[in-house]
């Protein structure tokens, strides 16, 4: 059963305002008391707004190390990849040690991408905080709805979304649920459908992300609506 922890916001700026804030305090408690800051990024325009708030922030980048929980199958540059978006409007701007950044290799195609990013993560153990969004049909990261993929695989390579690009890669929920936090970022009416099959327990990627903790969703009032 997943646990959930609903946080509501007048709009989707205060959404992206209150992420950040939370993201940074994590930062800093995880590298007091570990040494290091293991952050899985979101693509997605509600995550994008949460990582220009981060550039402009002065925190000590040296102990952050930064994991993608999907990716489209698509060139290094091009323009619809979440590491070009996640690079342009923060991490190009901080200075993360680009060792310490690990981008998916989607470029190499679905199979050999998610083979090569298994070693990634079995090297990376448990995250400190992973982000996620919410589509309109309730997928996360790039698990969507009518998908089968081996629930002991840590990557999926994944064929067929509904969603163009067709193929991606996404971190499995196994692997996405293995975070001391895991927060979801969720805004516009566009989702408010999703939002009532989730509270009311149907069976969406979403629900599948089970850490122990609990999920936090940081939610605005549009898609909210009467939920």
């Amino acid at each position: 059963m997943q646990k959930i922890h609903w946080h509501s916001f007048a709009t989707a700026d205060k959404v992206a305002a209150s992420a950040a804030q939370q993201i940074l305090a994590a930062a800093e408690q995880a590298i007091e008391a570990r040494g290091a800051f293991k952050l899985v990024l979101a693509g997605g325009s509600t995550p994008k707004k949460v990582y220009q708030l981060l550039a402009e922030s002065s925190d000590d980048w040296s102990n952050w190390h930064i994991y993608y929980g999907d990716e489209r199958c698509l060139p290094v540059d091009h323009a619809e990849r979440n590491s070009r978006m996640a690079g342009s409007v923060f991490l190009d701007k901080v200075s993360i040690p680009a060792g310490q950044i690990h981008t998916m290799p989607a470029e190499l195609g679905p199979e050999n991408a998610a083979e090569a990013y298994r070693t990634t993560i079995e090297l990376a153990g448990r995250f400190d905080m992973v982000l996620l969004g919410m589509g309109e049909d309730g997928h996360t990261a790039s698990l969507f709805p009518g998908h089968v993929h081996s629930t002991d695989e840590t990557v999926h390579a994944v064929f067929n979304s509904p969603k163009p690009p067709p193929e991606r890669v996404s971190l499995s929920a196994k692997t996405l649920s293995n975070s001391l936090q895991v927060l979801f970022l969720v805004t516009g009416a566009g989702k408010q459908e999703a939002v009532k099959q989730w509270r009311q327990g149907e069976v969406l990627p979403v629900a599948l992300i089970r850490p122990e903790a609990g999920v936090d969703v940081y939610i605005d009032e549009a898609a909210l609506g009467d939920a």
